[in-house]
């Protein structure tokens, strides 16, 4: 083979495998820009409730009930004003006992039942939920049917009694009512504190 021969031949074996070389090469860089799908991080939102537990029975009657205990049904609207005199309640700072001694009082004195004037079967001027009278400096007759203002006058009137906290149910609702049944509060105990149960952390 003569020197012109071996160069051309030569030549081209260099250009075919330049050529492989080439594709190769492309091949591997177009392999290399495949990459795995990226992940993003999720936040897992952990939903934890507020401990909304109900008041236990030592909270609410500490030193038991006295007397046989008196149930009746509840109206929506009597519910409503049991819930009305608990939030009133917890508006004006004070705990869970006060509530049940509010609403055992309303429930002797009105049944839970924002009563207005009964005529001939009202007894004197007493009116609203706690049976205040407007003659004896508990409010105007709006005042006291209007729930928040007459369970917040009558919580004042306990918060004045010595002790109520220590007192037997129906002695700290007398000491406010001052009624001619003081010991008929007590049979209403168990019942409200139920309600107060039901509605403190609704």
């Amino acid at each position: 083979m003569n020197t012109v021969m071996r160069k051309g031949m030569l030549a081209a074996i260099g250009l075919t495998f330049a050529g492989a070389m080439a594709a190769g090469g492309h091949g591997a860089a177009t392999a290399s820009t495949t990459s795995a799908p990226i992940m993003k991080p999720v936040a897992v939102v952990q939903n934890v409730s507020a401990d909304k537990s109900a008041p236990d029975t030592a909270t609410l009657i500490p030193h038991g009930t006295q007397g046989p205990q008196s149930r009746i049904d509840l109206s929506n609207e009597q519910k409503a004003n049991a819930k009305a005199i608990v939030e009133a309640t917890k508006k004006d700072g004070l705990d869970e006992r006060a509530a049940v001694i509010a609403v055992a009082t309303s429930m002797q004195e009105s049944k839970l039942e924002n009563l207005g004037h009964l005529g001939d079967a009202n007894d004197h001027d007493s009116l609203g939920l706690f049976q205040q009278r407007p003659s004896s400096g508990w409010g105007s007759p709006d005042q006291i049917t209007d729930p928040q203002y007459a369970t917040t006058a009558f919580l004042n009137g306990l918060k004045n009694v010595g002790g109520w906290h220590d007192m037997p149910l129906t002695a700290a609702a007398q000491a406010v009512q001052v009624s001619a049944y003081p010991d008929a509060y007590a049979q209403w105990e168990s019942q409200a504190a139920d309600l107060v149960a039901q509605y403190w952390n609704s």
